[in-house]
């Protein structure tokens, strides 16, 4: 693919295609997403591909197998294998223990590893070879376009001295010579290109250029022959130059192109190759692609972590900065989770495997950002129809150019090298660049800062917000309540902290760990609890040694007909605070009594109230949405500078008021972590998750922050403005470069060399602007740039 116009008719015969559900190309990626029914045979979609005259690349891998004993066994992988989507054939080898398979170039090695794992047998890339085998081979290289410069420099030099008077010329015989290597050596991709989309009935650039350097270079050696060989005024450098800057131009979007996708290779080169384990007590390197989960990992100073996991053995600082855009080591130590692609500094760590390959939290980050750079944003939809009629159109008005000239002037030669420019100037690539090289670009330097943005319309939209809702625990707070006050009814003797303690040992609710921390730090040791059990929306109840213990809200106490007027007044001011009260309560001997509360408060993170002014300053709305009571919410929304809150909110409310946020065409984006902020996340028009959440509100949500930091929600919104100005800018210097150029030419004001030399500089100077983004870092609480 080469244009705008190639990205329309793939699109099309893969939409075409039975089980097809939905399909979206990229020409700056050169990928095809493809969603499909399981029985879609894949084979024959890429055979229809390459019959409209395209390639799907591949790469033939070789892997090592084990288990294999009979001819039965290599069937059996044989067609493990071939069940992968993606693979295009597969060759065992009983003799070495080898599979080599032929996939679709960026098919996930470790797909084809649990496939032949499931069957049965051991896979490994530890011995594997990968050659590639790309399409993209075809395109120009700097050897080709400097040979078409230096064969085309003696037919340019007699145009660059004839403004001094010297009026020389090269014979003609001697520019058929230098011109026609250049036309149909060097040039033949673009015949090739032509030919194919000929074929099918559709139109590219290639055919464009082919047509147009074909006619000046027919028209020179016409014009040669019908002179008997006198050197006359021939036009063979019109077409050698063309080639010759397409050539370039081609070969300068293809570098820009490939540092658009660094953000990518930069994860990548985070991925360990080896990883020493420990197995009955013996210490060895082997692949990481063998680890598994449960593997004991020993990572020394200076090493990057294999795998995410959970740290048995040892302390360190982390440098995670590649990973969560955290410039400061992080401490972490026995019990601690680790990140695989973080490098330990100082500290020797032996760590338990988690997660390994593609389920590690580095190989999730890399497809999201794939993923997010090979899906076609909204905004493309109108590049497509654009381009979809964009060259039988310019063909068109170069046919009504040759004869409107010829008729009108009888200068056909006129005409005809006004008909070349109409085609040379034309540039559907520069269509096709504008919207992906700036997403692919943004979406990188987004990541590069712990910004994760699913996908381009996540980005698209964000540009847009308006208002961003923010849930309050978690997200604004740090989530980790703590015991900020005992307190003790009148007359009651009982010890309050260990009788909480004890009905809460067995819990995993966060106010259950706030109550073991605070006994820990108090050295109170819990009793022995006989039995427990959860009292759903109330509390806990357990059953000690002679008593009967009752930990929970007021609805509790109020169901057991337990008076707590006495400590009201108490309780309500706490909660006025921003405070979580549960109650406590002892049933002895049949004798029910209140022994107290415990209140509970939670921290406002350090950078809530910087996040809400950043945002005041990119003229964004903030409103507080959370489950708990009034005061508590006003208290945090007062510390972090929020004017706006709604307290007492189920998740289907939540959900709701967000949607009528939404109401008069504003756009809104809501940042959670929780389970419970799902609902609200998938109804904002961008939702936004952070990454100490949970995974159900990571899948909901379009971005994804690496930091649970919520000054990083205006970073998200200021990138994405960026981009979309970005894509803005692109899309309208392409269209206001053919508007402007195809009428000049048209109308005889642009020969056909300077029209090549604008259209390769519109394609480079499209991709480049998009590069520009690679300069974005995020804002300080002033504005500037740190």
């Amino acid at each position: 693919m080469n244009c705008a116009s190639c990205v329309g008719r793939v699109e099309k015969i893969l939409a075409a295609f039975p089980g097809v559900e939905q399909a979206s190309v990229n020409l700056a990626t050169e990928k095809a997403t493809v969603h499909a029914g399981s029985g879609t045979d894949f084979s024959a979609l890429f055979a229809a591909v390459e019959n409209a005259g395209y390639e799907v690349p591949e790469e033939s891998i070789s892997l090592s197998i084990s288990g294999m004993s009979c001819a039965s066994c290599i069937a059996r992988v044989e067609k493990a294998i071939m069940n992968v989507p993606g693979v295009r054939d597969v060759a065992v080898n009983l003799a070495t223990n080898k599979a080599r398979i032929n996939i679709t170039s960026g098919i996930n090695t470790e797909a084809l590893i649990l496939a032949i794992k499931k069957a049965g047998y051991g896979a490994s890339t530890a011995l594997a070879e990968i050659t590639v085998n790309d399409a993209s081979t075809e395109l120009p290289g700097w050897w080709q376009a400097a040979a078409a410069a230096i064969l085309s420099l003696p037919l340019v030099i007699p145009m660059l001295v004839m403004p001094f008077g010297l009026n020389w010329m090269l014979p003609g015989w001697m520019q058929l010579a230098l011109a026609t290597p250049i036309q149909f050596w060097l040039g033949a991709r673009f015949y090739k290109g032509g030919w194919k989309a000929a074929l099918a009935r559709a139109g590219n650039m290639d055919l464009l250029v082919a047509i147009g350097t074909s006619a000046a270079y027919g028209l020179s050696v016409y014009l040669l022959l019908a002179s008997g060989g006198h050197t006359g005024h021939l036009y063979f450098e019109s077409s050698a130059v063309i080639i010759s800057l397409v050539l370039l131009g081609k070969w300068l979007e293809q570098r820009a192109k490939h540092q658009a996708v660094a953000a990518i290779r930069t994860l990548e080169s985070l991925r360990a190759t080896v990883a020493t384990v420990r197995k009955d007590g013996l210490e060895q390197k082997i692949a990481v692609a063998d680890l598994l989960a449960g593997d004991i990992v020993i990572v020394r100073p200076g090493e990057r972590i294999p795998v995410d996991g959970t740290i048995l053995e040892g302390s360190s600082d982390l440098d995670e900065s590649l990973l969560t855009g955290e410039s400061l080591p992080v401490s972490k130590t026995t019990g601690d989770a680790v990140t695989g692609g973080a490098v330990n500094a100082d500290g020797l760590l032996v760590i338990e495997a988690t997660a390994v390959g593609g389920e590690t939290m580095l190989s999730q980050i890399i497809r999201l950002v794939e993923d997010a750079q090979a899906v076609k944003a909204p905004i493309q939809r109108l590049v497509d129809k654009v381009s979809a009629v964009f060259v039988p159109v310019v063909l068109l008005i170069s046919a009504a150019t040759f004869l409107g000239w010829g008729l009108v002037t009888g200068n056909w030669q006129l005409a005809l090298l006004n008909a070349v420019a109409v085609q040379v100037i034309a540039c559907p690539c520069a269509l096709g660049l504008a919207t992906p090289t700036s997403i692919m670009v943004g979406t990188g330097v987004a990541a590069r800062y712990g910004i994760l943005i699913k996908d381009a319309e996540a980005l698209e939209i964000a540009h847009a917000v308006k208002i961003v809702a923010f849930d309050k625990t978690g997200t604004l707070t740090e989530g980790k309540p703590i015991v900020v006050a005992i307190e003790r009814s009148a007359g009651s003797t009982l010890p309050i902290l260990e009788l909480a303690a004890a009905a809460q040992q067995y819990s995993s609710h966060p106010l259950a760990k706030a109550v073991q921390d605070e006994a820990y730090r108090q050295g109170v040791a819990p009793r022995t609890v006989l039995s427990a059990k959860s009292l759903p929306g109330r509390g806990v109840q357990a059953e000690l040694d002679g008593m009967t213990v009752y930990f929970g809200n007021k609805r509790l106490m109020q169901e057991m007909n337990l008076p707590t007027a006495d400590m009201a007044e108490s309780a309500a001011d706490h909660e006025n605070a921003g405070r979580t009260i549960s109650w406590l309560a002892v049933r002895m001997s049949e004798e029910m009594q209140l022994a107290g509360f415990l209140a509970f408060g939670d921290t406002v993170k350090k950078s809530a109230k910087e996040a809400i002014a950043r945002l005041a300053q990119l003229g964004v709305a903030s409103v507080m949405l959370t489950g708990d009571n009034a005061g508590s919410a006003g208290s945090i929304a007062s510390a972090a500078g929020i004017e706006d809150f709604r307290a007492e909110m189920l998740p289907a409310e939540k959900a709701a008021f967000v949607s009528t946020l939404k109401r008069n065409g504003r756009k809104v984006a809501m940042v959670g972590d929780g389970i419970n902020d799902a609902p609200a996340l998938a109804a904002a028009d961008v939702g936004i998750a952070m990454s100490s959440g949970t995974d159900v509100a990571m899948h909901t949500a379009g971005i994804t922050l690496m930091r649970s930091d919520p000054v990083i929600v205006a970073d998200a919104i200021d990138i994405s403005r960026k981009t979309y100005n970005k894509i803005w800018q692109n899309l309208g210097w392409a269209f206001a470069y053919n508007i402007v150029g195809i009428p000049l030419a048209a109308f005889g004001y642009l020969n056909p060399v300077i029209a090549g030399a604008a259209m390769a500089f519109s394609s480079v100077s499209v991709v480049s602007n998009a590069l520009l983004l690679r300069r974005w870092k995020p804002l300080d609480k002033a504005g500037k740039l740190l």
